[in-house]
């Protein structure tokens, strides 16, 4: 178990937790980053948000936020 901010660009993960306050866990929910969904980080470069593609969508997080998405590798 790892965090999304650690990965590999081109890596595919499975969302297996979330962990933060309740305005950060309703926003990622609401994006569909929910336990079990998988992911594909399609840019992970230092000091610039997280581009990943999940549900037929991209998504950017900030580096701070994707600290908080606990991943198991693929």
């Amino acid at each position: 178990m790892s965090t999304l901010n650690i990965q590999k660009t081109g890596t595919c993960c499975r969302v297996i937790g979330l962990q933060g306050d309740s305005h950060f866990l309703s926003r990622i929910i609401a994006i569909g980053l929910t336990p079990g969904c998988e992911v594909e980080i399609l840019r992970n470069r230092k000091r610039q948000p997280l581009i990943l593609f999940a549900r037929d969508s991209m998504i950017a997080l900030s580096r701070k936020e994707s600290e908080n998405i606990l991943i198991k590798a693929l």
